[in-house]
């Protein structure tokens, strides 16, 4: 009879406890084609020390990177429109807008200091889970505290404002205040070289492959210069050569590798490389010889893209200004 009464008073009291509520499902958090037009590359930080490591235990991410950031292929994307949207439903609890929309630099970071986010939006799920989203362009957000969204709603556009200088969205989650990566949540200083879905509703499929650095040269540097960014050229001279390069890990064989730059006077060369048997780490440069006149001065931007087949795995950019 006993223990009855106490089979009894145990289910009522898991009767009176309330069932933990779900994590939100997440959709893709911008208007793109996934592994099209956009590409994830950096995803959150699961290293506790120095370094930085993702859920996979590869190396696409940064020390400390509390995120998702979604990347664009390229500016003109950014300027054409790409409309950021709710990654699931509830209510905005807080908005931030008017930051410019310019590449950080050495000289302006600590002007930004506690606003690294730049132009972003808050969303609250329920059950201490929220979403922010960050970069937005200025006077694009859409929404204000109080809104209630719906998944797939309009908070904003991507842009290039707070601690950046590519054109992204980074998507943070939170659990009662908490970084979770959304592609392992349930995951404490661990990696998961087989990871799953995670929180997001449909699959976004991982590659370890990605590109470490881009940037611009005189002439086509040795790997070491490119590994330590002594390559790297913010200036160059009308008569030098423009070299442009990439940095690359984990490639497949097939993978195809473009290398692009454009100037004031539109395109200046365009190149790609299959490759056949990468190294684990290696760099590839393609560039061209000063015309007899010289470059144009002005500002010079670079793409170095990794493709296997269609699908774009990793997207770099490099910016140089040639002066007389």
């Amino acid at each position: 009879m006993r223990q009855r009464a106490a089979a009894v008073l145990a289910l009522a009291l898991c009767a009176a406890r309330p069932a933990a509520a779900e994590p939100p499902r997440l959709s893709l958090p911008l208007d793109c084609n996934y592994g099209r037009t956009c590409v994830i590359e950096d995803y959150v930080d699961t290293d506790p020390g120095p370094g930085q490591r993702d859920h996979a235990c590869g190396p696409k991410s940064r020390d400390g990177h509390r995120g998702t950031d979604f990347m664009l292929l390229s500016f003109a994307e950014m300027e054409a429109g790409i409309d950021v949207r709710a990654a699931a439903p509830g209510i905005v609890t807080a908005t931030r807008d008017g930051m410019a929309d310019t590449p950080v630099t050495p000289e302006t970071r600590d002007a930004i200091a506690g606003r690294e986010c730049g132009n972003a939006a808050r969303v609250d799920h329920g059950d201490g889970w929220q979403t922010l989203y960050c970069h937005m362009r200025r006077g694009s957000l859409t929404v204000r505290k109080g809104d209630r969204v719906a998944r797939g709603d309009v908070l904003g556009a991507v842009g290039l404002s707070g601690l950046t200088n590519a054109p992204h969205l980074h998507l943070s989650v939170l659990k009662d205040g908490r970084i979770v990566d959304p592609f392992a949540p349930l995951a404490r200083d661990t990696c998961d070289p087989a990871p799953g879905a995670g929180l997001w509703d449909t699959p976004l499929p991982y590659t370890p492959s990605g590109i470490f650095t881009a940037g611009f040269s005189t002439a086509v540097p040795d790997f070491d210069a490119v590994k330590s960014g002594a390559a790297r050229a913010a200036r160059a001279p009308a008569n030098a050569s423009l070299v442009l390069y990439g940095h690359v890990f984990y490639a497949q064989p097939g993978d195809r590798l473009t290398l692009s730059a454009r100037g004031p006077d539109g395109n200046i060369f365009r190149h790609e490389v299959t490759l056949d048997a990468p190294k684990a780490q290696f760099f590839r440069a393609f560039g061209r010889r000063a015309p007899k006149d010289g470059w144009p001065t002005g500002a010079y931007r670079g793409y170095v893209r990794l493709w296997r087949a269609d699908t774009i795995i990793a997207t770099r950019h490099a910016d140089v200004t040639v002066r007389p």
